[in-house]
Formats: C-alpha cells, structure tokens, sequence
C-alpha cells in the first residue's frame, strides 16, 4: 500500500527543509511513501530548498518524490487539489510545510485505514490528556483572543450544519482512501478547501474517525498566512456550498478516473514538475506545461 503526502509550500524557508526531512525520516506502518510537494513560486528561496532536498535524495528508492512549480501563488487549496491530481497512493495525506504538527504522529493517523477500520481519519488538536489547544500569538493578545473565539465558532457552524460532533474539524491533518474522492468535485483555492473536502466527503458517506495529534501554533510573525478579515467569509460559504449544493460529477469508470487524474497532474498551465521513480534509475528534469 502507498501513502502520497501531499505538502503545499509557499514562502516557508525557515521550515520546509527540516518538515520534508523529518517527513522523509518517518517510517509508515505497512506502506510505502509518495511525497508530493506543490510549491507556489515562492519568493523567500523555499523552491530552491525543495531543489536541494530532491536532489539530495534522488537516487533513493525508498520513497518517490514529486515536485511541482507552479507559476505563481494560486492558493492552499489550488496547490493541494493540483497534488491530489497527481497522487498515486491508495492513501492521501495532507501535510502543511510548518511545524505545528507532528509528523510522527503519522502512523496512528494511517493505521485506522491500513487495518480497514476506517476510510476517512482526521487528526484532532483537542483529544487527549491536554485537551483544548489554544492558539498562542505573543506579538498580539487580541488576535489570540480573536482566532480562539473564531475557532469555536466555525467548529460549532460545522457541526450544527453536519450533524456532527467533532472535536477539530479545521485540523489540517486530513488522512482518507484515495478512493473516497470518486466522483466528488472541488473548487476551493485558499484555505476554504479544508471545509469543502470535509463536507463533501461526509456528505459522500465517509464521516471521520478522529485520532489525537499533537500541535504546536505558529503566530503571524512567524508565517501564518490566514486573513483574519478575508478568509473566514469564504470558510461560511464553503461551509455551505458543500452541504446543500451538488457535491461533484457523474461517476467514471476506474480507466476513465486515472485518465482524468493524470490529465489534471500534467495540464495546469504554467507548471513545471519534477518526479523521481522509487525502484528505476532516476535523475531530476524540469518541462514546462
């Protein structure tokens, strides 16, 4: 079984070099490891980071690689719907470039599926023995106040509108079968996304186990890159769209799906991509779409 990790970067060179080597070091329970990383024409060296890293671990097999540059910053969620389309693995996980999450918790977010006891796993911040993790933003009071206070509200919104009961559904760690995505289609480019995956995906049938994670925020000196002012009216309409409005396309056969997927991997315009093989001899190469 394979696991593609999918990792959107944009403007995250005082992380991205130590998360894609600790993903690389982070051993999966009974699956092999795609890492599929969309970096977005970033401006602070990230893209040569990422070069550096590919390089370094090209003629290993232990794992396959990819890469794609995208011409310009088109958004989290265009960047991780583009290495959906190019994924591989039976598994998709979603990873961000910081460091707020671990990724040795990993193999307790993969085992739930691997052991066939769930389709759809999603990492909570707020189970476990340290409950509720506030975020923490030493530069501003009020914005801790405000993201918290925002946190709780947007998590009520969504259960209320679901019918769920989930502890974290804003979590980025977002794990699901490859499979589950059959016929569901998505729009979102920013961080709306994470709102319209989940939705569709419960309104697909496929309601998440939730497993504790641990979690470490990142304030906006340091990174962060959510507008308090203009991201929380596109997480309402996501919120929305994806519950009461038609949640994709006519189904395909699995032929005409993986035509499609590999479509959608190498017709963005304006891309380039780079892919190392795990078991052939490998060398990196750059095409422009």
């Amino acid at each position: 079984m394979k696991v593609s990790i999918i990792i959107a970067v944009y403007n995250e060179a005082t992380t991205v070099a130590t998360l894609l080597d600790r993903v690389w070091a982070q051993p999966l329970p009974n699956a092999t490891k795609e890492i599929i990383i969309v970096e977005s024409n970033s401006t602070d060296g990230s893209r040569g980071l990422i070069a550096e890293f590919f390089t370094r671990h090209a003629a290993e097999p232990s794992a396959r690689i990819q890469v794609i540059h995208q011409s310009k910053p088109m958004g989290k969620g265009h960047a991780i719907r583009q290495g959906i389309a190019a994924a591989t693995g039976e598994i998709l996980l979603i990873q961000d470039a910081d460091l707020e999450y671990e990724v040795a918790d990993y193999p307790a977010l993969l085992r739930p599926i691997i052991e066939g006891r769930a389709a759809f796993v999603l990492g909570s911040r707020h189970m476990g023995p340290h409950g509720w993790k506030i975020r923490r933003f030493a530069q501003s009071g009020l914005k801790t106040v405000f993201m918290n206070c925002g946190g709780i509200l947007f998590h009520a919104l969504f259960n209320a509108v679901f019918s769920t009961r989930l502890t974290d559904p804003t979590s980025m760690y977002k794990v699901f079968r490859a499979d589950c995505l059959n016929g569901l289609n998505f729009t979102s480019d920013r961080f709306d996304f994470d709102f319209e995956l989940m939705g569709k995906l419960i309104r697909a049938g496929f309601r998440p186990l939730e497993v504790p994670v641990r979690y470490k925020s990142r304030g906006f000196d340091e990174g962060k890159k959510i507008r308090i002012f203009r991201d929380p009216p596109t997480w309402i309409f996501a919120i929305l769209k994806s519950r009461f409005m038609p949640i994709g396309v006519a189904k395909r056969s699995p032929l005409q799906r993986s035509a499609h997927r590999h479509a959608c991997a190498d017709s963005i315009t304006g891309a380039t991509s780079t892919t190392k093989a795990a078991s052939s001899a490998v060398r990196e190469s750059e095409s422009q779409v």
